[in-house]
């Protein structure tokens, strides 16, 4: 196993949700490969935090890259960030993702956390989506 094909996976990640105009068309530009600084968008979609693990066989060199989609929203209650965090889903679930680096094999969600946070004024989905990658 290496971490070689993890900046492929996350820009492969990155151009699937950017290109999806379901998404768009409810973000617009606000997809970010990190939070943005200085004044965020009202409702914003950004890569955070990733883990990996070694999913090497007799044959194969590759990895598990646990990663985490975000949906943060100044709007009242969870509903917009609901539908947002549902586009995501849509667009990543099962997506078939051309990495300039390694191949991907799978990529299925394994869970969601939605939560108020600084002082309830901001809400916030973590999307956990896993990625079998083939370095090979």
């Amino acid at each position: 196993m290496s971490y070689a094909s993890a900046a492929a996976l996350q820009e492969a990640v990155y151009q699937r949700l950017f290109a999806d105009t379901a998404l768009t068309a409810s973000v617009g530009t606000a997809i970010y490969d990190a939070a943005p600084s200085g004044i965020a968008p009202k409702t914003y979609v950004s890569l955070g935090p990733e883990d990996a693990k070694d999913a090497s066989d007799a044959g194969n060199s590759g990895a598990w890259h646990d990663f985490t989609v975000s949906v943060v929203t100044e709007e009242a209650g969870f509903h917009t960030a609901k539908d947002v965090a549902a586009l995501i889903s849509d667009a990543l679930v099962d997506a078939d993702l051309t990495l300039s680096r390694g191949r991907l094999l799978s990529l299925r969600f394994l869970s969601a956390r939605a939560r108020r946070v600084e002082d309830g004024d901001i809400r916030r989905i973590d999307l956990k989506f896993r990625a079998r990658v083939d370095e090979d």
